[in-house]
């Protein structure tokens, strides 16, 4: 009897409760991905050099500091338009270790998240030749090309310096450009430096000043060769400009988006 009457009583109970389908898990919430900040995040330009100490002549007799000067106009432009409006170009006159002094002690002074140091390269002595160009003889080599990064191991943030200057050179080979490894060859003597990685083409110049004794992350990129008499018209070009500027925007980007600190913020975008 209690059978009979329990059997209805349950079935009606499960006819009438709602059906209750198994909680179906929602998608995962992704994990919000670092962005950078770049009306907050300050790069310093060190123009290499100053006018009366212009550094490296090119194979036709054009100064260093020219090539520095206006390709860290380009660069910086190039960064204002990415939203960097927080970016400096670090000039000096004079003597070459005073105006360097000077030139770290601004840049320290004005507590900046990045410092790029903006040069071309030559080579030693012993490698130039010479030749006629618009009647006028000139020192040529065409033995190297191609470009280089270097930090310090003494930097006040040697870490950070390392990330950046490899964020540098993978933006560089992105864009097709290649590195310079005479540097680790003996026969350059006292100019022969650590290459730390070899993908990207970065260098250790541990005594460099304008590293060694800032206290920002810090990188010196020669750009390119200007002793080389191809390379000269390459790196004179404004579309070679372009490129190496829009390389430097980049890893910037990255590298603010990747440093702790006031700079990084959550994105929200998807």
């Amino acid at each position: 009897m209690i059978r009979r009457l329990f059997l209805p009583l349950l079935a009606a109970a499960l006819f009438c409760a709602p059906f209750a389908l198994p909680a179906q898990a929602g998608p995962a919430k992704a994990a919000l991905a670092p962005s950078c900040d770049a009306a907050a995040f300050k790069v310093i330009l060190d123009v290499g050099h100053t006018p009366e100490i212009p550094g490296a002549i090119s194979a036709r007799g054009a100064t260093e500091y020219d090539f520095n000067l206006r390709l860290a106009r380009v660069i910086e432009s190039r960064l204002n338009d990415a939203g960097f409006a927080r970016t400096s170009v670090l000039l000096a006159n004079g003597p070459a270790i005073p105006s360097l002094v000077r030139r770290v002690a601004q840049a320290n002074a004005m507590a900046a998240d990045l410092l790029i140091s903006v040069h071309h390269d030559s080579v030693p002595q012993g490698f130039k030749l010479k030749w006629e160009f618009s009647g006028r003889q000139h020192e040529y080599s065409d033995r190297f090309k191609g470009h280089s990064i270097f930090v310090s191991s003494e930097n006040a943030d040697y870490r950070n310096s390392l990330v950046f200057g490899r964020l540098l050179g993978a933006g560089l080979k992105e864009r097709g450009l290649q590195y310079t490894p005479h540097y680790t060859e003996a026969f350059m003597g006292g100019k022969r430096r650590q290459l730390v990685d070899a993908e990207t083409g970065v260098y250790r110049f541990d005594q460099l000043l304008i590293l060694k004794t800032t206290r920002m992350p810090a990188v010196l990129l020669e750009a390119g060769s200007i002793i080389n008499r191809d390379e000269e018209l390459v790196m004179a070009s404004r579309e070679r400009q372009l490129l190496i500027a829009e390389a430097v925007t980049a890893a910037v980007d990255r590298f603010c988006a990747q440093k702790p600190g006031r700079t990084q913020r959550a994105s929200t975008q998807r």
